[in-house]
């Protein structure tokens, strides 16, 4: 398996990726059984890097992988994401600190590890400027709860509005035969700015 960087500062990777969003029901009935032979299929594929979210079930896709790592005593690098507010009424965003924080505490916990490779913001709250959500982001990296800043579907300006107060290491954005929109800016603007883009729903 080929690696990649997330971004000009960030770790290496599996350059193909396993999104775990099936894990939570979103496409049919799954249940523990599936979820570990598929984990354990991605891992013998050389697969290190898993995308997840609280919101996946909710919780059940964390909960699988972290159970799946103590099980088998092996440790993927984590991608998840925090700041879609559960049982809200769908898009509700919440981008505090407090927030995130609290998102990001319970995820470890269903996961079971100290930190998480790439913390994604996958909705924005937009009562509060990305500057400020890019702050919180820097906040848990120096305490290390997180080793990377990511964004899910923003826009070019919304990028170089949050890299002017820190780096982000990744932007997530789906890039498929059916939507090509991050030809339009997203994908220069990530080579400009050293930012690692992660496609979704390839």
């Amino acid at each position: 398996m080929k690696l990649r960087k997330l971004g000009r500062h960030g770790p290496e990777v599996s350059a193909i990726a396993f999104g775990a969003m099936s894990f939570g029901g979103f496409y049919g009935p799954t249940s523990r059984d599936e979820s570990f032979a598929t984990l354990d299929a991605a891992w013998e594929s050389g697969i290190d890097f898993i995308d997840t979210s609280n919101i996946y079930g909710p919780y059940v896709s964390e909960e699988a992988i972290g159970a799946w790592q103590a099980d088998r005593g092996k440790r993927f690098k984590i991608a998840t994401k925090g700041g879609i507010v559960i049982g809200a009424p769908r898009g509700t965003a919440d981008n505090s600190e407090a927030f995130l924080r609290a998102e990001l505490e319970a995820s470890l916990t269903r996961l079971g590890v100290d930190r998480v490779t790439l913390y994604y913001i996958p909705r924005r709250d937009w009562r509060i400027p990305i500057e400020q959500v890019t702050e919180t982001l820097l906040k848990l990296k120096d305490e290390g709860l997180i080793g990377a800043i990511g964004y899910s579907e923003i826009s070019p300006a919304s990028l170089r509005l949050a890299h002017s107060v820190g780096h982000v290491d990744a932007v997530q954005s789906e890039y498929s035969l059916w939507s090509r929109l991050p030809e339009l800016g997203m994908i220069q603007a990530c080579a400009a700015l050293g930012t690692a883009f992660v496609p979704f729903s390839p």
